[in-house]
């Protein structure tokens, strides 16, 4: 019987969580499995979030009525291996900077009805 090493044994483990896990509940965990998110790419992602949190709250504050451009910093910045659009679903599902994925939300499905007018 082959035996199996680290990586593969933590890929095996993986496996086995996601058929007791329902990763629909979790879609943000769903994605960093399936993409082979590392914790390094996590943490970026998080701190990003969080910086752009912080602007957000500043430029509303400030009065500011379009967002667009945290937006676009936000896909910019994100790990190509991550599909913003799907990405920011996946956040606000799981309760991420709700305020900030709702506008992130309202944004793309605003540019989503649009193109759909074209």
């Amino acid at each position: 019987m082959k035996t199996l090493n680290n990586n593969d044994t933590t890929s095996f483990h993986l496996q086995l969580l996601s058929t007791i896990m329902d990763l629909n509940a979790y879609p943000l965990i769903h994605l960093i499995i399936e993409h082979n998110i590392t914790y390094k790419e996590f943490e970026e992602m998080m701190h990003l979030l969080q910086k752009l949190e912080d602007q957000f709250n500043i430029q509303r504050e400030e009065g500011f009525l379009d967002f667009t451009s945290l937006l676009v910093e936000f896909a910019g910045m994100l790990t190509e291996k991550l599909d913003p659009n799907n990405t920011i679903y996946a956040l606000k599902k799981e309760g991420y900077y709700p305020s900030l994925m709702a506008e992130f939300t309202l944004i793309i499905e605003r540019e989503e009805k649009r193109m759909r007018r074209g």
